[in-house]
Protein backbone atom coordinates (compact mmCIF):
# COMPACT_ATOMS: atom_id res chain seq x y z
CA UNK A 1 0.00 0.00 0.00
CA UNK A 2 2.57 2.38 1.02
CA UNK A 3 4.47 1.64 -2.42
CA UNK A 4 1.33 2.40 -4.39
CA UNK A 5 0.49 5.89 -2.51
CA UNK A 6 4.13 6.90 -3.61
CA UNK A 7 3.85 5.89 -6.86
CA UNK A 8 0.42 7.92 -7.17
CA UNK A 9 2.27 10.64 -5.97
CA UNK A 10 4.81 10.52 -8.13
CA UNK A 11 2.93 10.00 -11.16
CA UNK A 12 -0.19 12.39 -10.82
CA UNK A 13 1.04 14.67 -8.03
CA UNK A 14 0.20 18.61 -8.28
CA UNK A 15 -1.84 20.49 -10.34
CA UNK A 16 -2.50 17.62 -12.90
CA UNK A 17 -4.13 15.80 -10.52
CA UNK A 18 -6.18 18.36 -9.36
CA UNK A 19 -7.52 19.61 -13.00
CA UNK A 20 -8.02 15.82 -14.12
CA UNK A 21 -11.01 14.24 -15.41
CA UNK A 22 -9.78 10.78 -14.65
CA UNK A 23 -9.48 9.67 -10.72
CA UNK A 24 -6.50 8.18 -10.82
CA UNK A 25 -6.70 6.22 -7.78
CA UNK A 26 -10.11 4.59 -8.63
CA UNK A 27 -9.02 3.47 -11.72
CA UNK A 28 -5.64 1.80 -10.32
CA UNK A 29 -8.08 0.59 -7.39
CA UNK A 30 -10.75 -0.91 -10.39
CA UNK A 31 -7.84 -2.40 -12.19
CA UNK A 32 -5.99 -3.66 -9.21
CA UNK A 33 -9.19 -5.62 -7.41
CA UNK A 34 -10.61 -7.46 -10.73
CA UNK A 35 -6.93 -8.88 -11.28
CA UNK A 36 -6.67 -9.67 -7.66
CA UNK A 37 -6.50 -13.64 -7.27
CA UNK A 38 -9.71 -13.10 -5.14
CA UNK A 39 -11.40 -13.37 -8.70
CA UNK A 40 -9.78 -16.35 -9.91
CA UNK A 41 -8.98 -15.36 -13.21
CA UNK A 42 -12.49 -14.09 -14.46
CA UNK A 43 -13.49 -17.31 -16.36
CA UNK A 44 -16.93 -17.14 -17.74
CA UNK A 45 -19.37 -19.20 -15.97
CA UNK A 46 -17.16 -19.69 -12.61
CA UNK A 47 -17.30 -18.18 -9.27
CA UNK A 48 -13.86 -15.47 -9.82
CA UNK A 49 -16.61 -14.57 -13.05
CA UNK A 50 -19.21 -14.40 -10.76
CA UNK A 51 -17.27 -11.93 -8.16
CA UNK A 52 -16.17 -9.95 -10.82
CA UNK A 53 -19.69 -9.02 -11.81
CA UNK A 54 -20.97 -8.02 -8.44
CA UNK A 55 -17.69 -5.53 -7.92
CA UNK A 56 -18.87 -4.26 -11.33
CA UNK A 57 -22.60 -3.79 -10.60
CA UNK A 58 -21.85 -2.30 -8.06
CA UNK A 59 -19.29 0.67 -9.68
CA UNK A 60 -22.39 1.05 -11.82
CA UNK A 61 -24.51 1.53 -8.79
CA UNK A 62 -21.72 3.85 -7.40
CA UNK A 63 -21.64 5.66 -10.60
CA UNK A 64 -24.68 6.02 -11.62
CA UNK A 65 -25.31 4.22 -14.30
CA UNK A 66 -29.09 3.49 -14.97
CA UNK A 67 -29.91 0.18 -16.09
CA UNK A 68 -32.24 -1.63 -18.10
CA UNK A 69 -35.62 -3.09 -16.85
CA UNK A 70 -34.30 -2.46 -13.80
CA UNK A 71 -31.11 -4.55 -14.20
CA UNK A 72 -27.44 -4.38 -14.89
CA UNK A 73 -27.36 -8.52 -16.36
CA UNK A 74 -27.97 -10.03 -18.99
CA UNK A 75 -27.30 -13.58 -19.50
CA UNK A 76 -26.97 -15.65 -22.45
CA UNK A 77 -25.84 -19.07 -23.10
CA UNK A 78 -23.10 -21.21 -25.61
CA UNK A 79 -21.71 -24.28 -26.07
CA UNK A 80 -18.06 -24.66 -25.45
CA UNK A 81 -17.44 -28.95 -26.34
CA UNK A 82 -20.45 -30.78 -24.57
CA UNK A 83 -21.52 -28.47 -22.29
CA UNK A 84 -24.03 -25.75 -21.84
CA UNK A 85 -22.30 -22.48 -20.01
CA UNK A 86 -24.17 -19.25 -18.83
CA UNK A 87 -22.30 -16.17 -19.66
CA UNK A 88 -23.55 -12.66 -18.34
CA UNK A 89 -23.30 -9.24 -19.98
CA UNK A 90 -23.73 -6.30 -17.83
CA UNK A 91 -24.59 -3.01 -19.64
CA UNK A 92 -26.47 0.17 -18.09
CA UNK A 93 -26.74 3.75 -19.57
CA UNK A 94 -26.20 7.54 -18.78
CA UNK A 95 -29.08 8.81 -21.18
CA UNK A 96 -28.42 12.07 -23.32
CA UNK A 97 -30.24 14.57 -25.46
CA UNK A 98 -29.95 11.96 -28.18
CA UNK A 99 -32.02 8.67 -27.92
CA UNK A 100 -29.16 7.65 -30.84
CA UNK A 101 -26.14 5.64 -28.94
CA UNK A 102 -22.59 5.14 -28.68
CA UNK A 103 -21.81 1.74 -27.15
CA UNK A 104 -18.62 1.91 -24.91
CA UNK A 105 -17.34 -1.22 -24.28
CA UNK A 106 -15.17 -4.20 -23.06
CA UNK A 107 -14.48 -7.68 -21.68
CA UNK A 108 -13.97 -8.33 -17.64
CA UNK A 109 -13.59 -12.06 -18.38
CA UNK A 110 -10.21 -13.87 -18.66
CA UNK A 111 -8.88 -17.20 -18.91
CA UNK A 112 -9.59 -18.97 -14.95
CA UNK A 113 -6.90 -21.23 -13.05
CA UNK A 114 -4.07 -22.52 -14.92
CA UNK A 115 -1.63 -24.90 -14.13
CA UNK A 116 1.41 -24.32 -11.55
CA UNK A 117 4.61 -23.55 -11.99
CA UNK A 118 7.19 -23.31 -9.98
CA UNK A 119 7.74 -19.12 -10.43
CA UNK A 120 4.03 -18.32 -10.30
CA UNK A 121 0.74 -19.18 -8.84
CA UNK A 122 -2.01 -21.08 -11.11
CA UNK A 123 -4.41 -17.87 -11.88
CA UNK A 124 -4.64 -15.74 -14.77
CA UNK A 125 -4.88 -12.73 -13.48
CA UNK A 126 -5.49 -10.37 -16.31
CA UNK A 127 -4.54 -7.04 -15.21
CA UNK A 128 -4.09 -5.66 -18.79
CA UNK A 129 -6.59 -8.54 -20.78
CA UNK A 130 -8.88 -6.94 -19.61
CA UNK A 131 -9.25 -5.04 -16.45
CA UNK A 132 -7.64 -2.75 -17.86
CA UNK A 133 -10.53 -2.39 -20.28
CA UNK A 134 -13.05 -2.01 -17.51
CA UNK A 135 -11.50 0.52 -15.44
CA UNK A 136 -11.45 2.55 -18.83
CA UNK A 137 -15.39 2.07 -19.19
CA UNK A 138 -15.88 2.83 -15.60
CA UNK A 139 -14.09 6.19 -15.63
CA UNK A 140 -15.36 7.06 -19.11
CA UNK A 141 -19.04 6.65 -17.06
CA UNK A 142 -17.84 8.43 -14.02
CA UNK A 143 -16.73 11.48 -16.10
CA UNK A 144 -20.36 11.54 -18.27
CA UNK A 145 -22.69 11.12 -15.18
CA UNK A 146 -21.30 14.56 -14.42
CA UNK A 147 -20.75 16.00 -17.59
CA UNK A 148 -24.10 14.80 -19.80
CA UNK A 149 -23.60 13.86 -23.09
CA UNK A 150 -24.77 14.58 -26.30
CA UNK A 151 -25.85 10.88 -27.59
CA UNK A 152 -27.17 8.47 -25.13
CA UNK A 153 -24.01 6.14 -23.91
CA UNK A 154 -24.33 3.03 -22.98
CA UNK A 155 -21.55 0.91 -21.16
CA UNK A 156 -21.20 -2.30 -21.49
CA UNK A 157 -18.77 -4.63 -19.59
CA UNK A 158 -18.88 -8.24 -22.01
CA UNK A 159 -18.37 -11.75 -20.76
CA UNK A 160 -16.79 -14.52 -22.65
CA UNK A 161 -14.31 -12.46 -25.26
CA UNK A 162 -12.13 -15.13 -24.26
CA UNK A 163 -14.07 -17.94 -25.65
CA UNK A 164 -14.85 -16.18 -29.31
CA UNK A 165 -16.88 -13.19 -28.76
CA UNK A 166 -19.50 -15.00 -27.37
CA UNK A 167 -20.96 -11.96 -25.45
CA UNK A 168 -20.65 -9.21 -27.80
CA UNK A 169 -22.55 -11.80 -30.24
CA UNK A 170 -25.19 -12.17 -28.06
CA UNK A 171 -25.66 -8.18 -27.83
CA UNK A 172 -26.32 -7.41 -31.09
CA UNK A 173 -28.03 -10.54 -31.43
CA UNK A 174 -30.83 -8.88 -28.41
CA UNK A 175 -29.91 -5.39 -28.17
CA UNK A 176 -31.77 -3.59 -25.85
CA UNK A 177 -31.54 -0.47 -28.46
CA UNK A 178 -32.49 -0.65 -32.03
CA UNK A 179 -29.43 -2.18 -34.10
CA UNK A 180 -30.14 1.21 -36.18
CA UNK A 181 -29.53 3.88 -33.22
CA UNK A 182 -26.14 2.96 -32.66
CA UNK A 183 -24.00 4.71 -33.90
CA UNK A 184 -20.42 3.66 -32.73
CA UNK A 185 -18.85 1.24 -30.62
CA UNK A 186 -15.79 2.37 -28.31
CA UNK A 187 -13.92 -1.42 -27.31
CA UNK A 188 -11.19 -0.96 -24.82
CA UNK A 189 -8.85 -4.62 -24.69
CA UNK A 190 -5.45 -4.47 -23.35
CA UNK A 191 -4.83 -0.85 -22.63
CA UNK A 192 -2.21 -0.57 -19.56
CA UNK A 193 0.69 -2.52 -20.54
CA UNK A 194 3.16 -0.85 -23.23
CA UNK A 195 6.75 -0.05 -22.63
CA UNK A 196 7.06 2.15 -25.86
CA UNK A 197 4.54 4.29 -24.72
CA UNK A 198 2.05 3.82 -27.61
CA UNK A 199 -1.93 3.10 -27.96
CA UNK A 200 -2.78 1.58 -31.22
CA UNK A 201 -6.60 2.37 -32.41
CA UNK A 202 -8.03 0.38 -35.39
CA UNK A 203 -11.09 1.74 -36.81
CA UNK A 204 -10.15 4.28 -39.10
CA UNK A 205 -9.47 2.93 -42.74
CA UNK A 206 -12.85 0.79 -42.59
CA UNK A 207 -15.10 4.27 -41.73
CA UNK A 208 -12.52 6.68 -42.69
CA UNK A 209 -14.97 9.41 -41.23
CA UNK A 210 -13.42 8.54 -38.11
CA UNK A 211 -9.97 9.69 -38.99
CA UNK A 212 -10.16 13.49 -37.86
CA UNK A 213 -10.74 12.63 -34.24
CA UNK A 214 -8.03 9.88 -33.91
CA UNK A 215 -5.36 13.19 -35.63
CA UNK A 216 -7.26 15.39 -32.93
CA UNK A 217 -6.62 13.65 -30.24
CA UNK A 218 -3.10 12.23 -30.87
CA UNK A 219 -1.81 16.26 -31.63
CA UNK A 220 -2.88 16.77 -27.44
CA UNK A 221 -2.35 13.17 -25.98
CA UNK A 222 1.18 12.56 -24.02
CA UNK A 223 1.31 9.03 -25.07
CA UNK A 224 1.77 7.73 -28.48
CA UNK A 225 -1.78 7.63 -30.36
CA UNK A 226 -1.45 5.11 -33.63
CA UNK A 227 -4.23 4.96 -35.95
CA UNK A 228 -3.81 1.03 -37.49
CA UNK A 229 -4.14 -2.56 -37.02
CA UNK A 230 -7.68 -2.74 -39.55
CA UNK A 231 -6.00 -2.96 -42.65
CA UNK A 232 -8.21 -5.92 -44.93
CA UNK A 233 -5.98 -8.88 -45.72
CA UNK A 234 -3.34 -8.25 -43.25
CA UNK A 235 -4.06 -11.35 -41.47
CA UNK A 236 -3.25 -11.30 -37.74
CA UNK A 237 -2.29 -7.76 -38.22
CA UNK A 238 -5.55 -6.83 -38.67
CA UNK A 239 -7.40 -6.46 -35.35
CA UNK A 240 -10.91 -6.02 -36.83
CA UNK A 241 -12.39 -9.32 -35.55
CA UNK A 242 -10.22 -10.22 -32.43
CA UNK A 243 -12.36 -8.32 -30.26
CA UNK A 244 -15.71 -7.03 -29.01
CA UNK A 245 -15.97 -4.54 -31.59
CA UNK A 246 -16.40 -7.84 -34.37
CA UNK A 247 -19.69 -8.14 -34.44
CA UNK A 248 -20.49 -4.33 -34.29
CA UNK A 249 -18.40 -4.24 -37.32
CA UNK A 250 -20.52 -6.95 -39.17
CA UNK A 251 -23.45 -5.65 -38.53
CA UNK A 252 -21.69 -2.65 -40.44
CA UNK A 253 -22.18 -0.47 -37.23
CA UNK A 254 -19.05 1.97 -37.12
CA UNK A 255 -16.18 1.35 -34.31
CA UNK A 256 -12.75 2.40 -33.10
CA UNK A 257 -10.76 -0.21 -30.88
CA UNK A 258 -7.86 1.00 -28.16
CA UNK A 259 -5.25 -1.74 -27.52
CA UNK A 260 -1.44 -2.25 -26.99
CA UNK A 261 0.39 -4.53 -28.99
CA UNK A 262 1.14 -8.09 -27.56
CA UNK A 263 3.40 -7.72 -24.43
CA UNK A 264 5.37 -11.12 -22.52
CA UNK A 265 2.61 -11.36 -20.43
CA UNK A 266 -0.10 -11.52 -22.92
CA UNK A 267 -2.02 -14.43 -21.90
CA UNK A 268 0.47 -15.45 -19.38
CA UNK A 269 0.34 -15.79 -15.33
CA UNK A 270 2.36 -12.91 -15.26
CA UNK A 271 -0.32 -10.41 -16.46
CA UNK A 272 -0.52 -9.14 -13.28
CA UNK A 273 -1.13 -5.69 -11.76
CA UNK A 274 2.31 -4.71 -10.53
CA UNK A 275 3.25 -5.27 -14.43
CA UNK A 276 0.99 -2.63 -16.43
CA UNK A 277 2.63 0.49 -16.81
CA UNK A 278 0.57 3.15 -14.29
CA UNK A 279 1.45 6.37 -15.90
CA UNK A 280 0.95 5.05 -19.66
CA UNK A 281 -2.68 3.39 -18.59
CA UNK A 282 -3.47 6.68 -16.99
CA UNK A 283 -2.16 8.41 -19.80
CA UNK A 284 -4.14 6.48 -22.33
CA UNK A 285 -7.50 6.67 -20.42
CA UNK A 286 -7.38 10.25 -20.57
CA UNK A 287 -6.97 9.76 -24.15
CA UNK A 288 -9.85 8.11 -24.73
CA UNK A 289 -11.66 10.19 -22.80
CA UNK A 290 -11.20 13.35 -24.65
CA UNK A 291 -11.18 11.51 -28.02
CA UNK A 292 -14.93 10.22 -26.84
CA UNK A 293 -15.83 13.56 -25.51
CA UNK A 294 -15.12 15.29 -29.17
CA UNK A 295 -17.23 11.79 -30.87
CA UNK A 296 -19.72 13.14 -28.66
CA UNK A 297 -19.79 16.33 -29.65
CA UNK A 298 -18.96 16.41 -33.09
CA UNK A 299 -20.17 12.89 -34.29
CA UNK A 300 -22.75 13.62 -37.42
Amino acid sequence: MKMLCYSLLLLFAGPLLAQSSVDSAQLLKDVRTLSADKFEGRKTGTRGSRLAQFYIIDRFKQIGITPYHNTYEYPFYFQEGNKKVMGTNLFGYIPGKSSDVIVISAHYDHLGIGKPNAAQDSIYNGADDNASGVGTILALAAYFKKNPPKYTLLFVAFDGEEEGLQGSRAFVQQPPVPLGTIRLNINMDMVSHNDKNELYVAGSTPYPQLKKFIDAAAAQSSIKLLAGHDVSGSGSENWTNQSDQGPFHAQKIPFLYFGVEDHPDYHQLTDEYDHINHRFYYQAVRTILEMTKQIDTELN
